[in-house]
């Protein structure tokens, strides 16, 4: 099934329903996150993608699994990707 609407950014969520609740400024949870408050900013103002490594921090400091906040990424890449609207493609045959 084809979303329709456009997947949230996992930065989005990030900064939303972990941050602002908690009243962590950037500098402070970039410092927790053993990264630098700039790698934090562009992750959670949607300027970069959710990494393997970012999510296993994510998941360490929150205490989620790094496996939801890389299907949020996914989620949002293939929405991307079928945007783009592929050239039409010839099928492979069925497999007898």
């Amino acid at each position: 099934m084809e979303t329709v609407r456009k997947p949230v950014h996992p930065g989005s969520v990030f900064l939303y329903d972990v941050l602002v609740p908690l009243k962590l400024p950037l500098t402070h949870a970039a410092g927790m996150m053993g990264i630098t408050r700039k790698a934090l900013s562009e992750f959670v103002n949607e300027k970069t993608a959710c990494s393997p490594q970012m999510a296993l921090r994510i998941a360490a400091v929150t205490q989620t699994s790094a496996e939801s906040w890389l299907a949020m990424q996914i989620k949002l890449d293939l929405w991307k990707a079928r945007q783009s609207n592929p050239v039409t493609l010839q099928k492979f045959p069925k497999i007898a």
